[in-house]
């Protein structure tokens, strides 16, 4: 197969990426429900044949339920919907059968007791039949009717198609330890009408399974300690070998993620290759070696994206650089994609195809900066396009803000990639600036496309700043390990020179910038208070971490769901190790430096968080309050690491708007 490299315009659209600016009127700004609400359309899929179309469907008034609809008869059929749970997820088992869970969509993770269990029922809504257990706990307004043992709790989808070609699906069923760590995955399976069940034999403590074209497990990934070892089963004797070991945390020279498999059996994987930025590769499943040239790369990225598929030969890929678009091998997809982009020509469209290739129908999702996710239907042999629905309808796209892929020079030099989204109308200079910093920290943040957040900001006149500081991933190995110990240090470093780009392009007023973020974020929003008080007039930190030793040694650390491999071989080597580096954990801090945050600060944590517990905010709330009587204090108490019930994403961001338009909004000119 060819090699085939990217640049960027090839995959944001030039035309959805810059058109003109709306010189729309904005009476007053959109509603925060239309940003912050459940999606109404959550997810929608072909079925096997493609002459079904099942989907996720949702509004205010009523609980999420599975729907679908026959595109020959276009007849509508509820198949599972319930008074006090929401379906969760699905898919098809086969052209007649679905497999899905529920959960309670109007509860947060504290009130949260029961697993999502798992059902399946025919495409009519017939022979509905419950197959893992919710904890004792049952959906009203249908029972089995056939008694039989369920399997446990941890039962779950596996989040691949397989076969599709009978009644049996692979599920996994997790072995946790007693605080709750994942020990391993274990492969089940299990045939959705009968219940019966069959475990498959693995090789050693799995924590991820990868199905073949042919729906059948074909490879493993465990990691034990700092390692990371694949392992192949070979389709002659069913047996396993491994085939690659790496280190966990680190990556560099052998790592690799599986992807999926592709024509003849051919194994797909992400890996360097001896370069700096990850690209999509075969790998040689006889020798254990990379294929010579990658398949698939994207300059200045690291490949992240997926395999489409369709009867075992592969048909393209989906590429995720600054925005994500698909990527075709098969000359007949290019067709079909060169038409859906002549009749949405301002939105990248996605394109995903049945499991048949006779289907009538292919699935678009389409979306841009200012359009949120829409779902349609394209018609193979008449043309014709036709809406599905929306997940957020209330969105006017005329009011949305245009967004930017942006590079900046930190101070030593190093280009740091970024996203601008400036409020609609067409304002470019001395904007207030939200310069919005991402979790994790070694993780990717946005891509290019409509985010609740910024654009929520951006409809209330600010310009939002995201930039992906050294340490972020998909960027290249080079800008991964140059974030390495750098908590408070280089990393924070970038952000505020990212501030510092925006001011002097005339972007943003100097006196009015506020720093953000969650998880990381928060801790970033702190320190950069403490280290930059003369550039940031405010700060929102919701979930962030406000100690770093805390995250190792916390007297909640034994429930903690970092995990004891992440702290004993990630942590030390990516933030820094405890004895070697005190000094430096201790400077980098923000329960040590308090007493030197002066700006005003918002403050929100979640009472079930098992990564960043309230104590982390509570303790540092009682600390800086001593010397700053500027602190607005939040408390969800059925929240984790984020907000998961509609009702407090509207609290949360409602208090953040007020509390913006206080110190740096028009409510500080007044």
């Amino acid at each position: 197969m060819s090699i085939r490299r990217f640049q960027l315009a090839s995959v944001l659209l030039a035309a959805a990426l810059w058109a003109a600016p709306h010189a729309v009127a904005q009476p007053a700004p959109p509603p925060i429900q239309h940003f912050f609400a459940n999606p109404q359309l959550d997810d929608a899929r072909l079925s096997p044949s493609g002459r079904y179309l099942a989907a996720l469907s949702g509004a205010e008034e009523r609980r999420d339920m599975l729907v679908v609809i026959d595109l020959q008869e276009n007849k509508l059929k509820v198949v599972a919907g319930y008074s006090n749970v929401d379906v969760l997820d699905f898919q098809w088992v086969n052209d007649q059968r679905l497999l899905f869970n529920v959960s309670d969509k109007q509860v947060g993770p504290g009130g949260k007791f029961e697993a999502s269990g798992l059902y399946a029922v025919n495409r009519d809504g017939s022979h509905l039949r419950q197959l893992a257990a919710r904890r004792g706990i049952t959906i009203t307004d249908v029972e089995s009717y056939i008694k039989v043992r369920l399997l446990p709790w941890h039962t779950f989808m596996l989040d691949q198609p397989g076969a599709q070609d009978s009644d049996w699906v692979y599920v996994s069923s997790h072995d946790y330890e007693k605080n709750g760590e994942l020990r391993a995955v274990n492969l089940l399976r299990l045939n959705t009408v009968t219940g019966q069940s069959q475990a498959v034999q693995r090789p050693r403590a799995v924590k991820h399974w990868l199905l073949d074209n042919a729906g059948e497990p074909r490879l493993t990934v465990s990691w034990e300690g700092a390692t990371t070892t694949v392992h192949y089963r070979d389709p002659a004797s069913s047996q396993w070998r491994a085939i690659a070991s790496f280190g966990s945390y680190t990556g560099g020279e052998g790592t690799f993620d599986p992807v999926g498999f592709g024509n003849d059996g051919a194994l797909y994987v992400i890996a360097t290759g001896g370069k700096d930025t990850e690209a999509l590769y075969t790998f040689n499943l006889t020798t254990g070696k990379l294929g010579p040239e990658p398949v698939v790369e994207a300059e200045g990225y690291d490949f992240s994206g997926a395999l489409v598929s369709r009867a075992g030969k592969l048909l393209g890929v989906t590429l995720r650089t600054d925005a994500t678009a698909s990527i075709w091998f098969d000359p007949g997809m290019q067709a079909i994609q060169k038409k859906v982009d002549a009749l949405l020509p301002a939105t990248v469209n996605l394109v995903s195809v049945a499991a048949s290739p006779d289907a009538p129908w292919v699935l678009v999702r389409s979306y841009s900066d200012v359009q949120p996710l829409s779902f349609l239907l394209y018609n193979l042999k008449t043309g014709a396009l036709g809406k599905i629905g929306d997940t957020h309808p209330g969105i006017d796209p005329k009011r949305m803000g245009r967004q930017e892929p942006i590079r900046y020079q930190a101070r030593d030099g190093r280009p740091i990639p970024g996203l601008l989204t400036l409020p609609a109308g067409g304002a470019r200079s001395k904007l207030p600036l939200v310069v919005l910093v991402h979790g994790g920290p070694y993780v990717r943040g946005k891509s290019w496309g409509w985010e609740p957040e910024s654009q929520f900001l951006a409809s209330r006149g600010y310009a939002v700043l995201e930039p992906e500081f050294r340490g972020s991933t998909g960027f290249g190995m080079a800008h991964f390990q140059a974030g390495w110990k750098q908590w408070g240090l280089a990393m924070q470093d970038d952000i505020a020179d990212g501030v510092r780009w925006a001011i002097d392009k005339g972007i943003a007023d100097p006196q009015r910038v506020c720093i953000a973020g969650a998880s990381y974020g928060g801790y970033a929003t702190l320190m950069g208070l403490v280290r930059d008080p003369d550039l940031y007039r405010c700060g929102v930190n919701w979930a962030g971490v406000t100690d770093i030793n805390l995250l190792y040694d916390g007297h909640w650390s034994f429930d903690s769901d970092l995990g004891a491999d992440w702290k004993n071989y990630g942590m030390p080597v990516l933030i820094g190790d405890q004895v070697r580096d005190a000094a430096q954990l201790k400077a980098t801090s923000p329960i040590e430096q308090a007493a030197r945050l002066t700006r005003p600060l918002l403050m929100a944590y979640g009472g079930v968080d098992r990564r960043v517990p309230m104590y982390h905010g509570t303790t540092f709330r009682d600390a800086v309050s001593r010397t700053n009587k500027q602190v607005e204090w939040i408390e969800y108490q059925d929240e984790g690491h984020g907000w998961s019930l509609p009702k407090n994403r509207i609290d949360f961001w409602t208090r953040v708007e007020k509390f913006l338009d206080r110190h740096i909004g028009a409510g500080a000119a007044r």
